[in-house]
């Protein structure tokens, strides 16, 4: 019957503490409290527990809801509400319109810089410790110069593309869009070519990424540099920027069935069902379709055969790696501690005997699936 009855997606909830602080001046109300938070988690547990039947759910639901129930009525059964009817906010998602992601400012803020954190990370690693490992890293491996360089330029062209999508919905200058869309698909052509040179059967899923990222910035370069072009009048520039864009944009969509395809490690995602790939395409179709029905009407200038040369630079948004440098060592290390560390006592390696290689169990990641699509949205 599972695959017969529609069924809406569960309401999911945020976590409820029942701590008040100050308020509970008690044992008996501190009990209550407990209660309510072991019995709520208890009957949110049920509904994702195969093994529950209806006796189970019914029995869990009463114990939380007969606890709950002091805090919505008066205790003496008349109408009046309880006093602490309002001491306690629950936040539940909308069972059609599910979590709406919409990332608030500090959100989007914490996003930028994290990525611009990880990237100073990465580059004090570069600079500063991996010199000095005692086996220097092999080719191809995490630690090698290629592959953190790829990272370093990533982190900086993800946060930019979170700069990006706040130009754009705050309606910044099309000049300034079209140089931050510019500078960050050049950063993710020069990740691509520090992997150029790695072996395709490990770095050929991660740098079609790469270069879909750089035709889908390109696009959006060319597409807000026709719509600068327009404004200065240059209408038959203006639709060949757009041309370069919209050809620059089916690459990027072609890239994204093959980036699907190829195998490689790590989760694929998949950003040309996302909206604010899809509308780019739209946004360069209706763009391209006005420059040329003002270029029939007014400006009648003739379209150039080559495409305009993108040679824009942005004054503003550009992210730099944020210096990181490790935490002083912790108040416990003295002398004394250092010395109570007696190498000579080191018990020594019996190389005779081949020792099994220890198995390192991959990380579960979870499944992050938004449940609604905002195209970036930035409230």
């Amino acid at each position: 019957m599972t695959h017969w009855f529609h069924r809406n997606p569960l309401k999911a909830t945020a976590p409820v503490s029942f701590n008040y602080y100050g308020v509970v001046t008690g044992p008996a109300a501190s009990k209550i409290c407990s209660d309510l938070r072991s019995s709520r988690a208890r009957l949110l547990e049920l509904f994702t527990d195969l093994s529950c039947n209806p006796e189970m759910m019914k029995n869990a639901a009463d114990s939380y809801f007969s606890l709950l129930q002091g805090f919505i009525n008066s205790l003496d059964e008349s109408t009046q509400e309880s006093k602490l009817r309002y001491i306690q906010n629950f936040k539940w998602t909308d069972t059609l319109q599910g979590q709406v992601p919409s990332i608030t400012e500090d959100e989007a803020k914490e996003v930028h810089r994290s990525l611009k954190i990880a990237a100073g990370i990465f580059k004090h690693l570069k600079e500063s410790h991996i010199p000095k490992l005692i086996t220097p890293a092999e080719k191809g491996r995490d630690l090698e110069a290629r592959l953190i360089e790829a990272y370093i330029i990533q982190c900086q062209a993800e946060a930019q593309e979170v700069t990006i999508a706040r130009a754009i919905e705050l309606k910044h200058a099309p000049g300034l869009i079209a140089a931050l869309a510019y500078e960050t698909a050049n950063f993710y052509q020069k990740a691509d070519h520090a992997l150029s040179s790695l072996e395709p059967a490990y770095s050929a899923k991660w740098r079609k990424y790469l270069h879909l990222k750089m035709c889908f910035y390109t696009a959006y370069a060319y597409c807000y540099h026709g719509q600068t072009l327009l404004a200065s009048d240059k209408c038959g520039e203006a639709i060949r920027s757009l041309q370069e864009a919209e050809k620059f944009y089916a690459k990027a969509e072609a890239l994204c069935k093959e980036y699907g395809e190829t195998k490689g490690p790590g989760p694929t995602v998949k950003p040309s069902g996302h909206l604010f790939f899809r509308k780019l395409g739209n946004l360069v179709k209706n763009t391209l379709e006005k420059c040329q029905r003002e270029n029939g009407f007014i400006y009648f200038q003739k379209v150039p055969t080559e495409a305009p040369q993108l040679e824009l630079k942005a004054n503003y948004g550009l992210v730099e790696p944020v210096p990181f440098e490790f935490p002083p060592p912790s108040a416990h290390w003295t002398p004394e501690t250092l010395a109570a560390f007696d190498l000579t006592k080191r018990p020594k390696d019996d190389s005779a005997k081949p020792k099994p290689e220890e198995v390192v169990k991959p990380v579960k990641e979870p499944d992050i699936k938004p449940q609604k699509d905002t195209g970036c949205y930035i409230s």
